[in-house]
C-alpha cells in the first residue's frame, strides 16, 4: 500500500488520536527527551505504535528540510475519494441545525490551506468546499499547519465548483462571497441562514463566474492604513467567526 509521510507535533498528534490504524511508526530525535515528545511517545505506546529513534539528520533527510519538531510518522495513504454533488448533499442532510459551509475558489497555498481548515473547524463548519484543479490538496503541509483539522472537517474537491455553488443554492444555502470593493460589509449580512461563506485565492481574489454565483458580497471593514487586502486564511477566520458570532446569540 502507498503510504504517506507527516511532520512536527501537531500533525502527528492528530494522527494518533483520529487515526491510529493508519500509522506505520514513529521517527523520533534521539536526543530530544522534554515532556511534548513524552508525551507523544507515551501515546504511541499505548496505541501499539512502533517508535524509532534516529539522529536530526535523519529527520532533516525524510521531512525534505521541512521544520519537523523532532518527529515524523509514517502513515498508510488515505485513498482519495472522489466527490460530487451528492456526497455535499448527503453531508447537507446530516446537519442538525443551519448548515455552515466555507468554499475555498482555487487557493493553492499549503499553509493558507491548512490555516483555513483550522479556523472552519474551530467555527464548526460543516464542509469545506474547493475546485479539484488549480487549487491545493490535502498534502503533509496543509495537515501539519491544520493540527488535526483535516481529520475533522470534511474537504470536498469538486470538479466543477459553479455547479456545485447552483447546487447548493437550489437546496437553500445563501452564497456570501468577499470581496474587498464593495459597499456592504460582513455585518450587514444575516449568518443566520444557511450559508456559505466563499472566498477567492491568494491575490486574486473570487473568479468572475463565482463572483456572479454569489447571492452577495460582502468585505471585512478596515482602517486605512495601507493595507488593501488580509491573507485568504485571516479572512477566513473573520467572517468564520462572524458567522458563529450571530449563530451564538440565537442559543
Amino acid at each position: 500500500m502507498a503510504e504517506e509521510w507527516i511532520h512536527g507535533l501537531h500533525a502527528v498528534t492528530a494522527a494518533l488520536k483520529y487515526e491510529p490504524e493508519r500509522l506505520h511508526g514513529l521517527w523520533v530525535e534521539r536526543q530530544r527527551r522534554d515532556g511534548r515528545i513524552q508525551a507523544l511517545l507515551d501515546q504511541a505506546g499505548a496505541q501499539g505504535v512502533a517508535v524509532h529513534p534516529v539522529d536530526r539528520a535523519e529527520l532533516d533527510r525524510l521531512s525534505g528540510g521541512a521544520r519537523h519538531q523532532g518527529v515524523i510518522a509514517r502513515l498508510a495513504a488515505v485513498r482519495q475519494r472522489s466527490y460530487d454533488e451528492a456526497d455535499l448533499l448527503e453531508l447537507l442532510a446530516a446537519v442538525e441545525g443551519m448548515p455552515l459551509l466555507l468554499v475555498l475558489d482555487g487557493v493553492q497555498d499549503p499553509h493558507n490551506l491548512g490555516a483555513c481548515l483550522r479556523s472552519a473547524a474551530a467555527a464548526g463548519v460543516h464542509a469545506v468546499i474547493a475546485p479539484a484543479d488549480r487549487a491545493v490538496g490535502l498534502n503533509a503541509t496543509v495537515r501539519k499547519v491544520a493540527c488535526g483539522a483535516a481529520e475533522i472537517v470534511p474537504f470536498v474537491p469538486v470538479t466543477n465548483l459553479a455547479r456545485t455553488l447552483r447546487a447548493l443554492q437550489e437546496q437553500g444555502v445563501w452564497l456570501v462571497g468577499a470581496a474587498s470593493e464593495v459597499d456592504d460589509t460582513l455585518y450587514d449580512v444575516d449568518f443566520t441562514l444557511p450559508t456559505a461563506i466563499v472566498l477567492g485565492a491568494e491575490e486574486k481574489g473570487l473568479r468572475r463566474l463565482t463572483r456572479e454565483i454569489c447571492d452577495r458580497l460582502a468585505r471585512i471593514p478596515m482602517v486605512e492604513s495601507g493595507v488593501e487586502s488580509l491573507n485568504v486564511s485571516v479572512a477566513t477566520g473573520v467572517f468564520l467567526f462572524e458567522a458563529r458570532r450571530q449563530r451564538s446569540l440565537q442559543n
